[in-house]
């Protein structure tokens, strides 16, 4: 059975265009209460979006390795920042809809990225 990388190279590039997209819809309702949040989801959600670029043509494998660690990155903040009392602002965070899809998303695009760099032999070389 013959796999279709660009399928999954779309499906990849599509989890991080929407986690991005997420990510900037939440700028303009938390800089007034957090500049470094409103900073954080303005840069991440712009790199999130920028990497459908290298996702979608298939460059090579750092620009994937670099995506994955973004990302994960991303995830680990979410989760750090959900804890009262931690290290990056000091409280808990709640856990909205919003939150959780955006953690979808950027699983997704983890799972598929980690699906391409070990089975696509475009992105391998």
């Amino acid at each position: 059975m013959k796999e279709n990388f660009s399928i999954l190279r779309s499906g990849a590039a599509g989890s991080t265009l929407i986690a991005g997209i997420l990510h900037l819809s939440l700028v303009a309702g938390v800089l007034d209460r957090n500049l470094n949040t409103g900073i954080l989801f303005l840069i991440g959600g712009l790199a999130q979006v920028f990497w459908v670029l290298p996702t979608l043509m298939g460059w090579n494998k750092a620009w994937y390795y670099v995506g994955v660690a973004g990302t994960v990155t991303f995830m680990i903040i979410w989760v750090i920042t959900r804890f009262p009392g931690n290290p990056i602002n000091g409280r808990g965070g709640s856990i909205g809809e919003m939150a959780i899809a955006v953690e979808i998303f950027q699983a997704a695009f983890i799972i598929l990225s980690i699906i391409i760099l070990s089975r696509d032999p475009k992105v391998r070389n």
